[in-house]
């Protein structure tokens, strides 16, 4: 697949800037027509027309080619092109389709079809007919940091913060989820957050011309809960975009474990040795947590290991066993089905979904029973002390230390309400463009 050349915004444009370039870029209208000619000198006419129009409903890849003028005996020609990349029974209604001219001649000389946000097929006119190739939308990197106060949920205090006005609500919503994974060992975004905490956040963005974000990484936050502070660096300790995060100190915010294997809406029963059993009423042990949650949710693997048990059992009923390394076992019980790709003997890895929750065995509703076993004995999963990951090793503790500071300096641009966005290429505040400290030179 080739990529197109990447287009950079120019350095001064603010966040607002991206979004009126995609408009720009895009509209909103069905069939647009723009010059797109050589600008240089001013008098000189556009070598190109560009003509945009939307696949609507009901309308097929070749009617779009006849709005177009493109004669009926042609138009074969270019669906058999097209097809070589792409199945026009799979586009959308609201395709875009860019059309092609010289001016002054209504002969079109080439098609852009818009088929993903990622992906574009340009179909151009060749001496015996029509040829495809499939370009990636190009995109720019930029770095954005902001901060909030938390003052009713954080969902409201990300996605309505005036500094993110004009990114598109759903990247706003994907920068909470971005914060989620990285602090899920440490924080259940669900039950802990609450008012008064607040947070910090430099994040690196892929961006398309549209403004909308393909993807997106936290260089480093800061979410303080309760008065607690909680801080996470991204690393890249190899160099081969295999990176995690680590607080202050170097130490790995990774855990052995997840803090839970699903969402959930409530806990509906805790770990309890002496528990009045709901259906046969005497007391028994209840060597787990039950998570309630509606029937289909997934069900996540929380820690890598291979699956030693997929079936029936008992009143288990749909039951996921998996053994860990340090002589830990899961269990996950009641699901409603099975990942088809989970078998006995297959490797799972950390937030792999495994199945989904359900109401089997002796289940009263829907609900995941979740055990954990430590060298054979159940342990409670939500006051064990789980094992981290490894720090950042002594050798690479210079490099962490000098990219630890870069990025805490972004965080203090955030909360000194100084808006900074850097295109791709930048330093960061502080440093050169090769990354060394202004006070070094």
């Amino acid at each position: 697949m080739k990529r197109l050349p990447s287009l950079a915004p120019p350095a001064f444009l603010g966040l607002g800037g991206l979004l009126v370039l995609g408009l720009v870029l895009f509209g909103t209208g069905s069939d647009r027509t723009y010059d797109a000619g050589v600008l240089e000198p001013m008098a000189a006419e556009a070598a190109e027309v560009v003509e945009v129009k939307a696949l609507g409903h009901g309308q097929t890849f070749g009617g779009v080619l006849g709005r177009a003028a493109v004669p009926h005996a042609e138009q074969q020609r270019v669906l058999m092109a097209f097809q070589e990349q792409h199945s026009p029974g799979r586009l959308r209604v609201g395709t875009e389709f860019t059309f092609r001219y010289l001016r002054g001649d209504d002969q079109v000389r080439g098609i852009d079809v818009v088929v993903s946000p990622d992906e574009m097929v340009r179909l151009e006119r060749a001496d015996l007919g029509w040829r495809s190739s499939k370009l990636e939308t190009p995109t720019w990197t930029d770095t954005i940091v902001v901060a909030g106060q938390i003052d009713r949920d954080l969902w409201s205090a990300v996605v309505l913060n005036p500094d993110l006005e004009a990114m598109p609500r759903g990247d706003r919503a994907r920068v909470i989820d971005l914060m989620d994974r990285v602090f899920q060992w440490q924080l259940d975004f669900s039950r802990q957050i609450q008012r008064g905490d607040s947070y910090r956040l430099a994040f690196e963005r892929e961006v398309r011309p549209d403004g909308t974000m393909r993807t997106g990484k936290i260089l480093a936050a800061e979410l303080v809960n309760r008065d607690t502070p909680l801080q996470a660096i991204w690393f890249d300790l190899h160099g081969d975009g295999e990176g995690g995060y680590y607080d202050a100190e170097g130490e790995s915010l990774r855990r052995a474990f997840l803090k839970a294997p699903l969402e959930y809406r409530r806990i509906s029963s805790r770990f309890n040795m002496n528990r009045l059993h709901p259906i046969h009423g005497d007391r028994r042990p209840h060597i787990g947590v039950d998570y309630a949650a509606p029937t289909g949710t997934p069900v996540m693997a929380t820690s890598d290991g291979t699956v030693t048990f997929r079936g029936v059992r008992g009143g288990y009923g749909n039951l996921v066993e998996i053994r860990h390394s340090r002589g830990y076992l899961t269990r996950y019980a009641h699901l409603n089905g099975f990942n088809s790709s989970v078998r006995q003997g297959s490797r799972v890895s950390q937030g792999q979904v495994i199945g989904y929750v359900g109401m089997t065995g002796t289940a009263t509703g829907p609900h995941l029973h979740y055990e954990l076993h430590r060298n054979g004995n159940p342990v409670d999963p939500l006051d064990v002390d789980i094992p981290s990951g490894d720090p950042i090793p002594s050798e690479y503790m210079e490099r962490w230390k000098a990219e630890r500071d870069q990025r805490f300096t972004l965080l203090d641009a955030a909360t000194q309400n100084r808006p900074l966005r850097m295109a791709e290429g930048e330093g960061l505040p502080g440093t050169s463009a090769d990354g060394r400290s202004s006070q070094d030179q």
